[in-house]
């Protein structure tokens, strides 16, 4: 989304969900100012049981929610939003990039997850996105959770290849053609067609898509600890 498409956009009315008056408070003043008008904050409580009739009294477009309140608590408060209004889209907070939080909030229905860390500025984007449909996530989160998603023996087979290996995984998955990988070995075409078959046999698989595959499924060069070329 462009700046030229932002600006046209209409306000998005924003209900915030937490139990911290101050963070709420400065929230609610600085958003508005950070957005260029196109954020503002209609309504707060510190209440996740009020969270749901406060949303759909200010026909609110985005809720956001901080995880750690006291019960009914922050997960509990974004179910009960969406089962009000399903329209609504919800943005989780919480003090710490937790993937067990995360994958909580996510499941009861919200489209981000965001750390309390965050500059107000650093909001907007996140806020405009998940009204757009997008759900949001620090990369950082978001690399944990596909590592922990891989199975274990899918990750154990990265694991034992090779450092040369892996690189020619990693042509394999680019869709590198079989000259281009002979060029960038500095072998000859024939070495590379025997390479890699040798690859897709350690690898279990029987085509170059299901190695391609396989590769984002492990998260080739970081899950390994390979560095990226």
């Amino acid at each position: 989304m462009d700046d030229a498409a932002a600006g046209h956009r209409s306000a998005v009315d924003v209900v915030l969900v937490d139990d911290h008056p101050l963070f709420s408070r400065g929230l609610a003043l600085l958003l508005p100012g950070v957005s260029g008008g196109r954020v503002r904050v209609v309504g707060t409580t510190d209440d996740a049981s009020a969270a749901a009739a406060l949303v759909r009294r200010h026909h609110a477009d985005v809720a956001v929610v901080d995880l750690h309140m006291p019960p009914p608590g922050g997960t509990r408060a974004i179910a009960a939003i969406r089962r009000a209004d399903p329209m609504v889209r919800v943005v989780a907070l919480s003090g710490l990039a937790e993937a067990d939080a995360a994958i909580e909030a996510l499941r009861a229905g919200a489209a981000g997850f965001l750390p309390k860390t965050a500059d107000p500025e650093a909001l907007v984007r996140p806020l405009l996105a998940v009204l757009d449909g997008w759900s949001v996530l620090p990369e950082d989160l978001l690399r944990r959770l596909l590592d922990a998603a891989a199975p274990t023996g899918e990750r154990s087979v990265a694991e034992r290849l090779t450092a040369d290996e892996r690189r020619l995984w990693r042509l394999v998955a680019d869709g590198t053609s079989t000259m281009e990988i002979a060029t960038t070995l500095h072998v000859s075409e024939r070495t590379a067609k025997r390479l890699i078959a040798h690859l897709l046999r350690s690898l279990g698989v029987a085509t170059r898509m299901e190695a391609a595959a396989l590769a984002g499924r492990v998260n080739l060069g970081r899950a390994t600890g390979d560095p990226q070329g």
